[in-house]
């Protein structure tokens, strides 16, 4: 009787293991490739980005969003809908930003995001490869005499609640054992309107976004100074939710198509004519040749689209950073792998 006893106990226990194991099976299904069939059900994407930060997101004189961040959200947009123009932008402030990702309220979060341990593994995010590397800076005015961030012990620093350049100002100084007074200010405007104002005698935040605080908000760019040297490591990348690997998988594949894309020098330029190229790395990449597009859940062109209608990365670069940009900035770390960068696309095979 206690063999028959444990032989139902066993095989009871067996089917149950079975059953969880369908059930979590059918969950992970259901689960993964809910954000894709959402965004297409609702013919597009949503796409929370900055406010305002020159270069990366704002709003142009004729009301359209442009920046290297929008552009990240339409190419994303090329890929899934094969439309780069299907993006409804969403902007939010620093405090607002991990609550709507997290919330769903939007699919995707372009928006000067520095990837860290902390963020990666407690705020259940997952980031895409960093799209740009950069740093935290100090802009002081030129009167004030200071050249060198050694020469800040004392002053009032304007910064935003919440940012990694928060944790990083009090880092610096503490490293160096020097004094500072915080104004800490959510908004934007307010943030760089109390620099300009003379409430603080230095702002910092990322070194790149400097320069259009200096050349579009200050009424005399040449009363400015951004000081020399970069102070922190800030990879910025895009972030999803966790818990739809599909849509990770997308987010993530779509950096890397347009930093390959550069590197195969496939152009927004020539694109068309590098459908026909016999380089079996370029057909796999613009769905000449291969399923990739299927291993993703997007049809055969994702690439394509991606590369035809925003760019490959140094498209969308020069687009917003380049020489005959508003913001020229020097490539450095955000260069390919190729040319001393830092930017490294996974083969597409």
């Amino acid at each position: 009787m206690l063999k028959k006893n444990a032989f139902i106990a066993s095989a009871l226990l067996l089917a149950f293991s079975t059953l969880s194991g369908q059930t979590l099976a059918e969950e992970t299904a259901t689960t993964s490739g809910d954000t894709l069939r959402k965004i297409k059900a609702r013919g597009e994407l949503v796409c929370g980005v900055h406010p305002a930060r020159h270069g990366f997101s704002s709003i142009d004189s004729k009301g359209n969003w442009e920046g290297l961040d929008v552009d990240f959200c339409r190419a994303v947009a090329a890929a899934v809908l094969g439309d780069a123009k299907k993006v409804r932008f969403t902007p939010l402030s620093t405090a607002q930003r991990f609550p709507a990702i997290q919330s769903g309220e939007v699919d995707l979060l372009s928006r000067n995001i520095t990837a860290s341990l902390t963020r990666d593994v407690s705020l259940g995010l997952n980031f895409a490869p960093p799209n740009f590397y950069t740093g935290t800076g100090f802009m002081v005015r030129a009167s004030s005499g200071v050249k060198k961030v050694e020469d800040l012990d004392g002053a009032t620093v304007c910064i935003t609640p919440g940012s990694s350049t928060e944790q990083n100002v009090a880092q610096i100084f503490a490293s160096r054992n020097m004094h500072y007074t915080p104004v800490v200010i959510e908004n934007n405007k307010e943030y760089v309107a109390a620099y300009l104002a003379g409430r603080c005698d230095v702002i910092a935040r990322d070194k790149v976004a400097l320069p259009g605080v200096k050349n579009f908000d200050a009424e005399k760019p040449e009363d400015h100074v951004i000081l020399p040297g970069i102070y922190s490591k800030e990879p910025l990348a895009m972030a999803v939710r966790k818990g739809d690997d599909q849509w990770y998988n997308i987010v993530k594949w779509v950096v890397y198509a347009t930093f390959n894309a550069e590197e195969m020098k496939v152009s927004q330029a020539n694109v068309d004519e590098q459908l026909k190229s016999a380089d079996p790395d370029v057909q796999g990449l613009l769905g000449v040749s291969g399923d990739f597009g299927q291993k993703l859940g997007l049809d055969k062109q994702w690439a394509y689209n991606i590369v035809k209608q925003v760019g490959n990365y140094g498209d969308i670069y020069n687009r917003h950073f380049g020489p005959k940009s508003s913001e020229p900035l020097e490539r450095d770390l955000n260069n390919l792998w190729t040319e001393g960068g830092l930017l490294y696309g996974l083969p597409v095979r």
